[in-house]
């Protein structure tokens, strides 16, 4: 079996199977385009993704992921189901009970809230063009007022809360906590003004966290992009050694 699709608290989650399974396991939070359904996932259908989830497959690794209610931009409930999810996982399937975490974009806010929780239980993180901040995310996208609207209203949405309310809870946001007890790299893609932008924005956020937390930055063109999903298993499989 390749994978199996099933749903958790009414969204549909998934696991991907490797050939070979090594027994240790990462779960997955997409960026603001992620999706998993009955049938597929965004990781399944988007090239990119795709030669990652192969890469990590070859390398023996059982993925895991969940729809984790759309645009959830680090909400509680999202964060919740995936706890929700490594249990489930930990029940049915043979893994070790310490996971690699591996997340993109906005997917990074709930996975470092999920690794915080879950200290002790977490191997290493993988982040991917991350977000780290909403403060600091929605005060980029000022710059287009039709996206900071946009964005703003996927927050209040995935909060639960007015778009006032959402705003005021952004304004009070501490920095985000790195020190969540495993190693972290970070991959930049320079695939555009965009994406150097957003990691100008986390350089400082890091520069922070360094004393606390084990931070390791890779910059990378597009056109070398075809190699993320080996860095990815080869940094991974550093942090085996321990069962």
């Amino acid at each position: 079996m390749e994978n199996r699709h099933f749903q958790l608290e009414n969204e549909w989650s998934a696991i991907y199977y490797p050939e070979k399974p090594t027994g240790f396991g990462v779960m997955v939070f997409g960026d603001e385009r992620h999706f998993v359904n009955g049938k597929t996932s965004f990781w399944k259908q988007n090239t990119g993704k795709r030669q990652i989830l192969s890469a990590l497959k070859g390398a023996g690794y059982t993925l895991f992921t969940s729809n984790f209610h759309g645009k959830h931009w680090g909400s509680t409930k999202a964060v919740l189901l995936a706890s929700t999810l490594y249990s489930y996982v930990m029940k049915n399937e043979i893994l070790n009970g310490k996971i690699h975490i591996l997340a993109e974009g906005m997917g990074a806010l709930a996975a470092l809230k999920f690794a915080k929780e879950m200290e002790g239980q977490i191997r290493s993180i993988v982040l991917i063009n991350p977000i780290l901040s909403l403060k600091l995310h929605l005060e980029q996208e000022k710059e287009h007022k039709f996206f900071y609207k946009k964005v703003l209203f996927e927050i209040a949405k995935a909060y639960e809360v007015d778009s006032k309310e959402a705003t005021r809870q952004i304004e009070a946001e501490p920095p985000p906590d790195m020190a969540v007890g495993a190693p972290i790299r970070i991959f930049y893609i320079l695939s555009g003004g965009r994406a150097y932008k957003q990691s100008r924005t986390c350089k400082d956020l890091l520069e922070a966290a360094r004393g606390e937390a084990q931070i390791t930055e890779t910059f990378m063109l597009p056109e070398k992009v075809t190699q993320i999903g080996g860095e990815i298993a080869k940094f991974m499989s550093r942090y085996e050694k321990v069962l």
